[in-house]
């Protein structure tokens, strides 16, 4: 069950926006990784809890930012609801996409789990809705993702697989690179893992 703690800075100047610590576990029926969000003070700022199947689908999603909260899964497409600080007002929203995205790594690493892309393949495009702190409005938009290489690294438990994805954001042309190794972000743009307890967790 890996362990540890991402942080987060602008892409631009490099201003530190938080931490994520988090654990993550791989399981018969899917994965599961549950955070919790700090602000640079320190102070909590949010959580993240999401499940998906084998098949990299979303079967639970909780999200919490500044009081807002968004609960979501695979139904129709994508279905949630999002609630007000207040929680006077709950409003269901429903798009026809893949998965769910956000700031969290683990999106990053569902994603992957739901395309199973092979090295050197083509790109596969992908629609995601995604929610952004602080406030979780959700926006659908549409990615794609290539795997471009997989290395092996040595390591004192054994051989670490890492997968290098590219993944271009359709509507503006940008291009990400992110390295992922199991079910932990290596590094990612604005992501930076800082501290892991224990290996990576191997996807069937």
């Amino acid at each position: 069950m890996p362990r540890g703690r991402y942080s987060f800075h602008d892409t631009h100047d490099h201003t530190p926006l938080g931490a994520e610590h988090f654990h993550c576990a791989t399981g018969p029926s899917g994965w599961r990784y549950v955070s919790q969000l700090t602000a640079p003070s320190g102070d909590h700022s949010g959580s993240v809890d999401l499940t998906v199947d084998d098949l990299g689908r979303p079967i639970r999603l909780e999200l919490n930012a500044s009081s807002w909260q968004v609960r979501g899964a695979a139904i129709d497409g994508v279905t949630w609801v999002r609630t007000d600080p207040a929680g006077e007002q709950a409003q269901e929203g429903n798009a026809p996409a893949h998965a769910f995205t956000g700031a969290s790594p683990a999106f990053l690493i569902a994603t992957a789990r739901l395309l199973r892309l092979e090295p050197g393949g083509p790109a596969t495009r992908v629609r995601l809705v995604s929610f952004a702190p602080p406030v979780l409005a959700p926006r659908t938009l549409d990615q794609s993702w290539a795997l471009l290489n997989r290395t092996t690294h040595e390591t004192d438990s054994g051989p670490l697989p890492v997968d290098n994805y590219q993944v271009t954001e359709l509507d503006t042309g940008e291009q990400q690179q992110i390295h992922i190794a199991g079910d932990v972000v290596l590094s990612a743009p604005g992501i930076e893992l800082e501290e892991l307890e224990s290996p990576p967790s191997a996807f069937a």
